[in-house]
């Protein structure tokens, strides 16, 4: 059988070596946003000091944003191992806060000099892109990063990230230590206990319910393992349908003013509507003429009983942009890199 051609084969070299510069530099700009290259002072000689602030310090004070996805696994290890650091000296000090709530910082933190990285003694950044670049590469392997291979990546990144939080949330609430979490074991957070079960804000009080904890529990057994606590922790990146129709039963439970268990036009309207048209740009048109023609299109096609309510299952079609999951954060990150791209090469 005849071989092809090596043209046929591999792409000509010149637009390889552009699109590998391209990727190359896109890919050194979001390692450098994602560990927040720490500008050194101004020198009219280049010195080995400029220093890479790993996310954990950062994170800490309040500065990055949540969904930053770790870019670099070396990058993601050192952040996670600063975090299990923390972590542990808060456990063994007691200063663990329960849940979502923010935990307390301790007065002795670690000095700033231990989350830095110096990236000319250690670090070297061309490398590690050019050892990422053939990992990311792979569907197919052409010597081109495409948008598709980069958020498949991020997505990959951004699960390992979780489940190794949950693990460690895991960890803390088991407390027989048999690998489960019973509904008894969880703690809410202590803020929780402030408001009523009828309470219909914002506040998510749902969230610590024990019908939350019964939806993540997929084989019924009363307890959740790891899978199934990261699911609770986390059910807008979750498969199971009855914690999709749970998050939908919260999302009507919010907003449900006058307690029919539906959604009428004004309860849709006044909130979801715009939550949903942000998420989506075909559908984010200007409507500053005060029209509601967009909100009653859009409530018509997800009644599709036609009785002027929505119940829970009917907005099951757009839970996934009221609640997005990491694959969406994914995709805006790789997004985001590949719009840098052409600005550094325009």
């Amino acid at each position: 059988m005849a071989q092809p051609s090596a043209a046929a084969r591999k792409p000509s070299a010149a637009p390889t070596v552009v699109l590998t510069l391209v990727l190359a530099l896109a890919s050194a700009s979001l390692l450098f946003l994602l560990v927040h290259l720490s500008p050194s002072s101004p020198s009219a000689h280049p010195h080995p000091h400029r220093r890479l602030r790993l996310r954990g310090a950062h994170l800490r004070h309040g500065g990055a944003t949540p969904h930053q996805i770790p870019f670099d696994p070396v990058i993601a290890d050192l952040e996670r191992r600063l975090d299990d650091r923390e972590w542990e000296r808060l456990a063994a000090a007691g200063l663990h806060a329960p849940g979502m709530e923010s935990a307390p910082v301790p007065e002795d933190l670690a000095d700033y000099e231990d989350e830095y990285i110096n990236d000319a003694a250690r670090f070297n950044m061309t490398l590690r892109v050019a050892a990422l670049f053939p990992k990311i590469d792979v569907d197919p392997a052409d010597d081109a990063v495409t948008g598709a291979e980069l958020a498949a990546w991020n997505l990959a990144s951004a699960r390992r990230e979780v489940l190794h939080r949950t693990a460690r949330e895991l960890d803390l609430h088991d407390r027989d230590h048999d690998g489960r979490v019973a509904f008894s074991e969880y703690e809410r957070p202590s803020w929780a206990w402030r408001f009523d079960d009828n309470n219909s804000t914002s506040d998510g009080m749902g969230w610590w319910k024990e019908g939350h904890f019964n939806a993540a529990d997929m084989d019924g057994d009363g307890f959740l393992n790891l899978t199934e606590f990261n699911n609770f922790l986390h059910p807008a990146d979750t498969t199971n349908p009855k914690l999709i129709h749970w998050l939908c039963k919260e999302e009507v439970r919010e907003r449900d003013k006058d307690n029919d268990g539906k959604l009428n036009f004004q309860e849709f309207y006044n909130g979801l509507f715009y939550s949903v048209r942000h998420y989506d740009d075909e559908t984010s048109t200007d409507d500053s003429n005060g029209s509601d023609a967009p909100a009653r299109k859009s409530f018509s096609q997800l009644d599709l009983d036609n009785d002027g309510l929505l119940s829970a299952d009917e907005l099951k079609p757009i839970i996934g942009k009221l609640h997005p999951a990491e694959n969406f954060y994914a995709k805006q990150q790789a997004d985001y890199v590949i719009s840098q791209t052409f600005l550094y090469v325009g």
